[in-house]
């Protein structure tokens, strides 16, 4: 009887004092292993297990319990207060203050204080708190980058002096520019919803060793919420909605999120219907008709309209307005304790977007009313995304970590037009099809981990079929009631079809010398073949009509990172990258402002050779951050667009839509330089206030002809100061561009558009002297959102307090006037 009481009391007070802490990764809930857990006398040192597992039940309850891993934040808590908690513990990743971890620039996570290359990050709370209608509009809040428009749905980043094929977007891992991203401007960074991004990073400089052919400026990667597990079966689910007055914006978002133990998903359903904008109506500037709508098109929604109609509010941008639905699926399972898979389903599509520069456009600059074109419009700009990632972590020799990312991509895209005083209307319709898989994986050379490489692979194969044709108009009291007649109308890439495949395979280095240096440098080996076949010579003839090409290259970085106390930074590169020509350099065909872009068969690689140095000084525990960024790339064969000419030395002369332009292409040049530098800060003043802001320089020539490089922007920058106490957060900021004089504009491509900015003589001969360039403008505005409680905020923003008019360097249309926005966010 006694035996069975002892055993009885022993399992007992072992079930009573046995006390298990499981510890979780809190972005993912799944466990972590090897945590080192000990208390502030370090009498006590335990480990976590295989499962997760620590024992704790020799701390005292009054005791600290420290968790401590090398990937993951330190993490205090009392033991007393771990029964609140269900003992369980979420570690997040490591960061510091100012230190963030970056995925973007080795494809795994590392520490800012390891990387040479300027980097920016926006997190989700970031988006929240800038509240952007769209994520071109995000993208204009990061230190460095500037956003062209050609119509309210677009917006093209600019990175230090590059853009549209230039610059590489890559949402989730997997690229998004495809076979026809083009020289000029593109609106493909908007189709990615901002309240679907759990943060965007954005890698600065040439980045081709990692990401390949096109990051010659840079690299924004999108990267969308992800699903995690919980031990507990959880249901979350929230509600976004947004009022702007601008333009009578109106989005909502609705999100649901299942968290369980072996399996988790996300749900994100976001629709943003715009009205027509409303620009600024105090012009500073001293042009009192510029950018001003005095006549437009009232041709579109099945409309029929002979000439232009007069427009009673010339501040209203007629034609601006249009819709956008995005949606996220995402699946998060553990295969096993070290594989993981994620399954990603994106789609975006939106309503018809009015070209509205093109809109604009007058025939006679003398006459207002002379509008060009009755419909200009893209159709619904469609993007689906299928991917799997596999996340692998072996622990191998050769293989610690990695991922692979298997990806299928459909886009659609149609240009529509028409003239006044025509009743043909042309259509060009592209679909490209994109199958891609690529490699990503690392192992550290030594235990301290102080030594690793990183290595992988990509393989993408770019299918594009472009279709066009011609309708007469059937029209009955001013209704479009059908058509009459079918007529032919030149495709814009190859009408029998063109592929593009890129292959590469790549290696990174990193080695921390000592204490205080780090070494990264790497290596890529990319190759690309373009296939084409043009089928109809009716509008232009060629000379080979099935074409076939291949380019290699390869390139490297360098760099180094020098930390020579606590408090300051020096960081280093050279790097190499390159852009092989792509469908829509060899083969596009469009027209502008009387110019017709025609094939090239013959365009060649473009390459890049950037050298740069950024400093970082850290301030009050690194609490406070100032840093400067300098740059040098020398372009090399880049490609450019210029007048094609006859053997007599006049310029050739080609039909587009029944009329006669100036014909130019793509055309490899020789050398050409872009110089820059950003200056910034960022960090707390106290602990209510916190400050931000940023000065951007950049200047391009060619060496060859002296001309100013395309895509260069003003200076420009932007300062903020933010009051944060309890539940309410107050800001203010500052958004300023200085002018950009017309001699510093580029004439031969018309990227730059500088027949939109103010005209100051109409009769003068020559541009220099007919044009203003774009005016210098400032903008203030403010920002403050209330935590109603735990699930429900609200946030108000009113931006260009003043009302100003202005347009951005480059850009078709106005920026949006005064602005209220208001927007709730509520959790379930």
């Amino acid at each position: 009887m006694k035996n069975i009481l002892f055993i009885f009391v022993f399992l007992l007070s072992s079930i009573t004092f046995s006390q298990k802490v499981k510890i979780l990764d809190k972005q993912t809930g799944k466990i972590v292993k090897n945590v080192t857990v000990f208390n502030d006398a370090l009498t006590i040192n335990l480990s976590s297990n295989n499962n997760g597992f620590v024992e704790v039940s020799d701390f005292k309850e009054n005791e600290t319990i420290v968790f401590s891993h090398i990937s993951y934040a330190l993490f205090k808590v009392k033991k007393s207060l771990l029964k609140s908690k269900n003992y369980t513990v979420f570690l997040t990743k490591q960061s510091e203050q100012l230190n963030e971890v970056v995925l973007s620039v080795f494809k795994k996570a590392e520490k800012t204080e390891r990387i040479a290359e300027q980097i920016a990050v926006i997190s989700a709370k970031d988006i929240q708190k800038v509240s952007p209608q769209t994520s071109a509009d995000l993208l204009a809040t990061i230190p460095g980058i500037k956003v062209q428009k050609s119509q309210f749905g677009g917006g093209s980043p600019v990175i230090r002096g590059m853009e549209s094929n230039r610059v590489l977007l890559v949402v989730d891992g997997v690229r998004m520019n495809n076979a026809i991203y083009r020289k000029g401007h593109l609106q493909n960074s908007i189709s990615v919803a901002p309240n679907m991004l759990d943060k965007t990073e954005v890698v600065f400089g040439p980045s081709s060793v990692v990401y390949g052919s096109d990051a010659l400026g840079g690299v924004i990667h999108y990267y969308t919420k992800t699903p995690k597990l919980s031990e507990n079966n959880e249901v979350k689910s929230q509600l976004f909605s947004r009022f702007s007055s601008v333009n009578q914006e109106i989005t909502t978002n609705v999100s649901t999120e299942l968290s369980f133990s072996n399996w988790a998903s996300f749900t994100s359903i976001s629709y943003s219907d715009f009205n027509d904008l409303k620009s600024g109506s105090n012009r500073n500037h001293g042009f009192d008709n510029w950018g001003k709508v005095f006549y437009y098109s009232d041709n579109l929604n099945g409309n029929y309209t002979e000439n232009p109609t007069k427009n009673s509010n010339p501040y209203l941008l007629r034609n601006t307005g249009y819709n956008q639905t995005d949606v996220l699926q995402k699946f998060f399972v553990p295969l096993s304790k070290n594989t993981d898979l994620k399954v990603n389903l994106q789609y975006s599509t939106s309503s018809d977007i009015p070209r509205f520069d093109r809109l604009a456009e007058l025939n006679d600059e003398t006459d207002v009313s002379d509008l060009k074109f009755a419909e200009w419009y893209y159709g619904p700009q469609n993007r689906l995304l299928v991917s799997s990632q596999l996340l692998i972590n072996p622990n191998k020799r050769w293989l610690e970590d990695g991922v692979i990312t298997a990806a299928y991509q459909n886009l659609k895209e149609s240009r529509i037009q028409r003239r006044f005083g025509s009743l043909e209307r042309s259509y060009r319709k592209e679909t490209v099809n994109v199958f891609s898989v690529n490699g990503d994986f690392s192992v550290s050379l030594t235990k301290d981990k102080k030594r690793a490489i990183s290595y992988g692979f990509e393989f993408a194969y770019n299918d594009v079929d472009s279709d066009s044709y011609g309708k007469t108009l059937d029209v009955l009291n001013d209704k479009i009631i059908g058509f009459t007649n079918d007529f032919k109308v030149q495709s814009r890439y190859p009408d029998g079809g063109s592929s593009y495949t890129s292959s590469a395979v790549y290696i990174d280095y990193r080695q921390d010398i000592n204490s205080k240096s780090t070494l990264n440098t790497g290596v890529r080996f990319t190759n690309t073949n373009l296939n084409a076949t043009w089928i109809d010579q009716s509008f232009i003839q060629l000379s080979d009509t099935d074409i076939s090409t291949n380019n290699s290259a390869i390139t490297a970085t360098l760099g180094y990172v020098y930390r020579p106390s606590k408090n300051w930074q020096i960081n280093s590169v050279i790097s190499s990258g390159f852009r092989s020509p792509n469908i829509d350099d060899v083969g596009r065909v469009r027209e502008k402002s009387g110019n017709v872009t025609i094939p090239n068969i013959d365009v060649k690689p473009e390459f890049a050779y950037n050298a740069e140095i950024g400093i970082q000084k850290y301030f009050n525990d690194k609490k406070f951050r100032l840093g400067t960024n300098i740059y040098y790339t020398l372009l090399d064969n880049y490609i450019q667009r210029d007048y094609v000419y006859n053997s007599n030395g006049s310029v050739k002369q080609v039909a587009f839509d029944s009329e006669f332009g100036n014909a130019v292409s793509n055309q490899n040049k020789g050398t050409a330089y872009i110089f820059g530098y950003t200056l910034n800060y960022l960090g707390k003043l106290s602990s209510t206030f916190n400050t931000t802001g940023f000065i951007t320089y950049t200047k391009g020539r060619t060496y060859d002809t002296e001309e100013p490089m395309s895509s260069i922007p003003p200076l420009f920058g932007q300062f903020e100061l933010n009051y944060k106490k309890d539940k309410i957060e107050l800001g203010a900021n500052i958004r300023f561009n200085s002018k950009k004089d017309i001699a510093d504009f580029n004439f031969t491509e018309g990227i730059d558009n500088h027949d939109l900015t103010p005209i100051v003589d109409a009769n003068a001969t020559n541009d220099i002297d007919k044009y203003y360039g774009s005016p210098s403008w400032m903008t203030i505005g403010v920002n403050g959102s209330y935590l109603l409680n735990d699930n429900l905020s609200v946030q108000a923003r009113l931006n260009n307090v003043f009302d100003e008019h202005y347009i951005e360097f480059a850009s078709g249309v106005s920026a949006p006037g005064r602005n209220l926005s208001v927007s709730v966010l509520a959790n379930f």
